[in-house]
């Protein structure tokens, strides 16, 4: 049985750090982020989260690239990307002020703290959709976690990242063969056409295979240079 740890109410709603105790003897204590009431990950694997940022460093040509992470969440891509040298910056957006204090004060600590320390790290407390209209900053790869993907998104106002008009603008915040990544719940080619129109060249998607149901996967496309 899960328990809640906290509890915030916020300018975009609710969200919830719950604990799920071992099961066994090895198992461990896993922490599971629910937002509105919807699930949106947990501590329990990390796998794709990893390879969030792996498939977007190999798609980059650039020699210490900088990264832009969308999605703080329970803090597995950060920690990726941080013990990974050739990124030469990383930047993680993250709007919810509660799991950036769980991850600076609470029990997230364990997976997060050395990447926090890391001098490349920034955390941007705002939103992702503001951030990539109103920025200026660029960056060589742009990973995006903060919905179940495309179709499947937490809160509507994060719908107009994933149209033409967010994506344009995200195609701006990269660098000239710079990488978009979008991790995903399930595929969508009519996401795969969104990102055609607003630009993006070498549009693809790579599965990520998972224990049951329909894989995970990481939509790509790059700013043409």
């Amino acid at each position: 049985m899960a328990e809640t740890v906290d509890r915030r109410d916020g300018p975009y709603g609710e969200v919830v750090l719950r604990r799920r105790p071992a099961e066994g003897p090895n198992d461990r204590t896993h922490y599971e982020i629910i937002a509105n009431g919807t699930f949106l990950m947990d501590t329990s694997d990390g796998r794709s989260e990893r390879l969030l940022i792996d498939i977007a460093r190999d798609a980059v040509a650039t020699e210490r690239p900088r990264l832009l992470i969308g999605g703080l969440g329970v803090g597995f891509s950060l920690a990726h990307a941080a013990a990974d040298p050739a990124w030469s910056r990383i930047t993680v957006v993250e709007r919810e002020q509660a799991i950036i204090d769980w991850h600076r004060r609470g029990p997230l600590a364990a997976i997060s703290g050395p990447a926090l320390g890391d001098p490349r790290t920034v955390i941007l407390h705002t939103d992702l959709v503001r951030h990539v209209h109103e920025s200026e900053d660029t960056y060589d790869a742009l990973c995006l976690d903060i919905d179940n993907g495309p179709d499947w998104t937490v809160d509507e106002d994060n719908d107009p990242l994933y149209a033409q008009e967010g994506l344009t603008a995200c195609r701006r915040r990269l660098r000239p063969g710079g990488v978009l990544a979008v991790w995903s719940a399930q595929p969508s080619p009519a996401f795969e056409d969104a990102l055609r129109n607003a630009g993006f060249t070498a549009v693809r998607t790579e599965e990520i295979p998972v224990a049951r149901g329909v894989p995970d996967v990481v939509h790509l496309g790059v700013h043409p240079a």
